[in-house]
């Protein structure tokens, strides 16, 4: 949990909205957890990537094992195996509902 606690606060600190914490662990060997957050533009979600991968790479030594969607950034993934960081604008993270579609998934939303 201690990689899910910085990748938060650092959402929190860089102003993502509607952070949610999706626990896929009984459900998928996909990853164990995908942490969910809207930016509010363009360069928002960019500076939000950035900032998780040199904090995280940084403070706990761990690098993405893959970034997807940098450019356009209009949904940025940022797989870390066992966590899978999902950053939307807000449009296209409710086109695409990634909520909906772990709707059995247990929840936990964080107020920024």
């Amino acid at each position: 949990m201690e990689l899910i606690d910085y990748i938060i606060k650092i959402l929190i600190d860089k102003k993502a909205t509607d952070i949610l914490l999706l626990d896929l662990r009984r459900l998928s060997p996909i990853a164990d957890y995908f942490l969910i957050a809207t930016a509010n533009s363009i360069p928002h979600a960019q500076a939000l990537c950035d900032e998780i991968e040199l904090r995280i790479k940084h403070d706990l030594g761990l690098l993405p094992h893959h970034i997807e969607g940098y450019n356009p950034a209009q949904w940025i993934l940022i797989d870390y195996i066992d966590v899978v960081v999902h950053i939307f604008l807000k449009e296209v993270r409710e086109f695409y509902g990634l909520e909906r579609l772990w709707g059995d998934a247990p929840q936990k939303r964080y107020v920024e």
